[in-house]
């Protein structure tokens, strides 16, 4: 995977749809990078930056800022970066 293709997650280990999220992203077999925004404040920090709000999951499709688990909106991402077939 290279850097423009690279898919990050910001969750928190309290969050269904953090979880949920991760769980599709792991069946459809995409590599991310999971950023705690609880244990480490200044992810918490970036993902406001990035989405412009407070809510979790933010899901950073190789710049594509997808906030809450929308499954439709992770698919078109993904397929747009060719992640997903």
């Amino acid at each position: 995977m290279t850097d423009n293709n690279k898919v990050t997650i910001y969750t928190a280990t309290w969050c269904a749809f953090c979880h949920a999220a991760k769980q599709y992203l792991d069946k459809q077999g995409v590599k991310y990078e999971d950023l705690d925004v609880e244990a480490n404040p200044d992810n918490g920090k970036a993902a406001v930056e990035k989405s412009g709000q407070r809510g979790i999951p933010v899901i950073d499709i190789a710049g594509d800022v997808i906030i809450g688990f929308d499954r439709p909106k992770i698919d078109s991402a993904l397929k747009a970066h060719g992640l997903l077939a």
